[in-house]
């Protein structure tokens, strides 16, 4: 089971939130008193699920990639998250854009990586992926900074086609979120 603390902090106007691993916190925009006009104290909630989806992946893709022994120099996940326009405003469309950089890189092989990251092991996208429609871009980028430009990656993939794309990457299961 996971516990996270959340606490409203009136002097600041924020809130914060603590997790299982003590002593690292979160800032979280809060609601501040009529007629104030402030700017955001920290993330917004919803940021925070887009944010948690793009960790999601990214920490399953760079354990995969260590384990294959892949010479990566850079890691981003940019998370689109495109949210019904009336309340409760749901995320109906959530697009994770994955750019990686190094030399040698083969975009069939990060494709398959990305994928078994967000069809087989990311928790937090396992959960959404029932309520919104998530799909995923690749970018690579070499060490001259040049780029391939977005490449669509098919997620569509049965348990079946899952095991043997596993297979064929040799690799193991990612480790655990719990560092």
């Amino acid at each position: 089971m996971r516990t996270v603390n959340v606490a409203w902090d009136g002097a600041l106007e924020h809130f914060t939130a603590l997790g299982t691993h003590r002593g690292h916190e979160l800032v979280i925009n809060a609601p501040h008193p009529p007629g104030a006009h402030h700017p955001p104290t920290g993330f917004s909630a919803t940021e925070l699920l887009l944010a948690g989806a793009g960790a999601c992946a990214a920490w399953d893709v760079l354990e995969i990639l260590r384990k294959r022994r892949e010479q990566i120099t850079s890691l981003s996940v940019t998370v689109e998250g495109h949210q019904q326009a009336d309340p409760p405003w749901t995320y109906q469309r959530l697009v994770l854009h994955f750019r990686v950089g190094g030399a040698n890189v083969v975009a069939s092989v990060l494709s398959r990586v990305v994928r078994l990251s967000m069809v087989g092991y990311c928790s937090v996208l396992a959960t959404l992926r029932g309520v919104a429609q998530v799909e995923a871009t690749l970018e690579l980028v070499d060490d001259e900074g040049v780029s391939s430009g977005r490449l669509p990656i098919e997620l569509d993939v049965q348990p079946p086609d899952l095991l043997a794309a596993l297979d064929a990457l040799d690799a193991d299961e990612p480790a655990t979120d719990e560092g």
